[in-house]
């Protein structure tokens, strides 16, 4: 029975999506579930599910190329059941000729070195040596193609994104044969890369030259191992070679998801005045209790932040300062005050800034938060989240410090009026109320606003409030 699989909804108001990469081929037997395609739409990377358990007889979609909800993107036959018409009718089974099989051929990867008779010669013959892998390298299993036997994985589920499994083509590692470390047994990222930097130190140990056979006393370099190691690693460079009036580029057109934050940071820079304040606030306090508390955090498989103080932090301000927490329908000349608090993170995924949501940030403890902040960035990282997680935010935390930097000008993310970037936390002497100078811990803070509804005194002392909720952490933790 052969059925049509078309592609599903994608999210709410998408309606097509970009193929990132084609995961099977015609010919394959997929399971129930197992991802055909990864298809690009907005900010998310999506990965299409097969619907049923049987073997791909077309791919009807290209990569790169853009697909309309429900539109047919493969077919499939079920495992078992009958040919379709194309089958030509057999009135009488007819035994198959039996055809000897073809000798055993060794491995591409181990010659043997066998001496041959050599005609002389006036000329000195030159000599490539055969190519010869180290047992460290023959011990690592390659990646198989799928083929009809059954799918390319074994039975149990590989726990492992999108991004983790596309990683893992390009550098050849099989899913199938690594533990996970991440949360769960999942396949990280560092996982992968451990096995390819045994590789390389096992590549390293290869001589690069090997001496030819005794009789001819001639030493030549291998051409497999010269290539494995190049000494120019442009191939690792994203694009296609190209030239221009100076020299050798690359050429990469722009994927789905970095046009749209090209698109939306546009619209941003061109319509929304931006002003931006630049404060501190000391957490030296606030950071003992993080200290105090980190390990009863690790225990469970969290890794206590100050960023779950300071979203806490932002959300109760939130609301006690409605124009923050707002948009501007300039069309019909309207403000929309939100009256739910969804906080948006900005996180560094793989292709680019993506920013999930976290929902009713206000009504939830550090605790809570903590937890769900550590299962966004992790999904985010991973590729593995909706385009659902990515809607209704309210306002935008932009956190810097992770990678380094105090201050900066961050874009507001339209059409939310208001954004706040944290930097790295710093010592810094003090003067404090006594005139006494002090060593305390201050926290870089960033705040962009829409100029056309926040006005810059509502500004500060929206700033002032979340300031104050950092420096006495007692009153952040009894917020309600």
């Amino acid at each position: 029975m052969l059925t049509e699989i078309k592609l599903p909804s994608l999210g709410e108001g998408i309606e097509s999506g970009d193929v990132l990469e084609i995961l099977v081929s015609v010919g394959d037997v997929v399971k129930k579930d197992e991802s055909l395609l990864e298809m690009e739409t907005d900010k998310a990377t999506v990965s299409i599910p097969s619907p049923f358990a049987g073997k791909i007889l077309s791919i009807t979609v290209t990569e790169g190329q853009t697909v309309p909800v429900g539109n047919v993107i493969a077919t499939l036959e079920a495992v078992g059941a009958p040919a379709g018409p194309a089958t030509a009718p057999v009135t009488a089974p007819v035994a198959p000729t039996p055809t000897p099989a073809p000798p055993p051929m060794p491995p591409a990867a181990v010659v043997e070195l066998a001496p041959a008779p050599k005609a002389p010669s006036a000329e000195p013959t030159k000599v490539v040596a055969p190519t010869v892998v180290p047992a460290a390298l023959k011990a690592i299993k390659p990646t198989l193609a799928p083929s009809d036997a059954g799918t390319p994985f074994g039975d149990d589920v590989i726990p492992a994104g999108p991004a983790i499994r596309r990683f893992a083509r390009e550098v050849g590692v099989d899913l199938a044969e690594l533990s996970g470390t991440g949360d769960g047994g999942r396949i990280t990222r560092e996982d992968v890369l451990s096995v390819v930097r045994h590789a390389n130190q096992s590549a390293r140990s290869v001589p690069t030259s090997i001496p030819a056979p005794s009789n001819l006393g001639v030493v030549t370099e291998s051409p497999a191992l010269t290539h494995a190691a190049p000494a120019n690693k442009t191939s690792n460079l994203p694009g296609t070679p190209s030239t221009d009036s100076y020299g050798p580029t690359r050429v990469d057109p722009m994927t789905k998801i970095r046009k749209t934050i090209a698109a939306q940071m546009h619209k941003s820079w061109s319509s929304v005045p931006r002003v931006v304040n630049f404060d501190d606030a000391d957490i030296t306090e606030l950071e003992a209790i993080r200290q105090a508390s980190k390990d009863d955090y690790a225990s469970r498989g969290i890794k206590l932040t100050s960023m779950p103080f300071l979203i806490k932090a932002v959300a109760t301000a939130l609301k006690h300062h409605p124009a923050l927490n707002a948009t501007i329908d300039i069309e019909k000349e309207q403000i929309i005050y939100k009256d739910y608090v969804n906080i948006g993170i900005a996180v560094d995924g793989e292709k680019g800034l993506v920013v999930p949501t976290l929902k009713n940030a206000d009504k939830m403890s550090i605790p809570d938060i903590a937890y769900a902040l550590s299962d966004l960035s992790s999904r985010v990282r991973n590729n593995n989240y909706a385009v659902s997680d990515l809607r209704g935010g309210t306002f935008t935390i932009s956190n810097l410090g992770a990678i380094g930097g105090t201050y900066s000008t961050p874009v507001v993310n339209v059409p939310e009026v208001a954004i706040l970037l944290v930097g790295r936390s710093r010592k810094m002497p003090i003067v404090m109320a006594d005139d006494s100078i002090k060593p305390r811990l201050m926290m870089p803070l960033s705040l962009a606003y829409d100029h056309r509804l926040v006005d810059g005194a509502t500004a500060a002392r929206f700033l002032n409030d979340i300031i104050a909720y950092l420096e006495a952490p007692s009153r952040l933790l009894l917020a309600i």
